[in-house]
């Protein structure tokens, strides 16, 4: 879906020479994966298919960028300078340009990434909060989104979203639903970030909705799974109501047939013994006659 936030014309993007990958201190080819991941994975994996529904068309839009957990380098004098969001978004830019250079240059894409995004585990949340929102601040990403799926043990909050005024994040106003779910509004995304019970979710105002992720569809499954089930429960006692109406209509047919059949046995018995009777009388007329 394209909204007002992705609507920008895409920036040339401007390649300045080549890189000297063997002079990094890093490997721009490896993910920067934390030792606790697993406490993370399935909270980006969810954002990153909501994102990728949502802004990138499933990667096939050339103007948009979003990838996790690969190196922002925001120093041109040096590489090694970097920062590596759980999740970033770059809308106007071009996508097919960045991916070869294995790492986000700002000077060359044009523009920092509009959208930065980090979830929490036990070995990452100090930075979180206190050390790289300064780092995006000064890369210029103009919003900074933390999650925590334990409900603020980490981050000391569950959700928090950070505007960029005046050169520092300015807290973004949080909402909490009567059903316990907080939600605040990105200007960027155009949506609310929410956390549900330490699950990651979006929610759109221009429709009222959140949009559907791996556990709408799941809940979809099973209440379709349920309905299916009810279906074919009823499908059985209508056979079996429709078997027991033929059994008892096959009862009734064969109660008639026995009823014909004693009939025509009765019928026959009367039709032998009128025939007996008949002969009965013919050997008397004749028994008379000869006298």
């Amino acid at each position: 879906m394209t909204t007002a936030a992705n609507k920008a014309k895409m920036l040339p993007y401007r390649r300045q020479g080549e890189i000297d990958y063997a002079s990094l201190e890093f490997d721009p080819d490896t993910k920067h994966l934390t030792p606790d991941a697993m406490e993370q994975n399935r909270e980006i994996a969810e954002l990153l298919g909501l994102f990728k529904a949502r802004f990138t068309d499933f990667d096939r839009r050339p103007d948009v960028f979003l990838d996790n957990e690969t190196y922002i380098c925001y120093d041109p004098g040096n590489l090694n300078v970097r920062i590596s969001p759980d999740i970033y978004l770059a809308f106007g830019v071009d996508a097919r340009a960045i991916r070869p250079r294995k790492i986000y240059l700002p000077w060359e894409v044009g523009k920092p990434p509009d959208w930065a995004l980090e979830v929490a585990s036990e070995s990452t949340a100090q930075a979180d909060v206190r050390r790289k929102p300064a780092i995006y601040a000064t890369v210029g990403i103009p919003e900074y989104w933390r999650f925590d799926p334990t409900g603020g043990r980490y981050h000391g909050a569950p959700l928090y979203g950070g505007i960029l005024r005046g050169g520092a994040y300015q807290p973004v106003d949080l909402t909490t639903e009567p059903d316990g779910i907080l939600k605040g509004y990105s200007p960027v995304l155009e949506l609310s970030p929410a956390w549900d019970e330490g699950w990651p979710r979006l929610y759109d105002p221009a429709t009222g909705t959140y949009l559907e992720g791996w556990r709408e569809i799941w809940q979809a499954r099973l209440a379709a799974e349920a309905r299916a089930e009810i279906a074919e429960d009823d499908l059985a006692a209508e056979q079996r109501q429709r078997m027991a109406a033929e059994a008892d209509l096959a009862a009734e047919q064969g109660a008639r047939l026995d009823a014909e059949a004693a009939r025509a046995a009765e019928q026959r018995q009367r039709l032998d013994a009128e025939a007996e009777a008949q002969r009965l009388r013919e050997l008397l007329r004749r028994l008379q006659s000869g006298n």
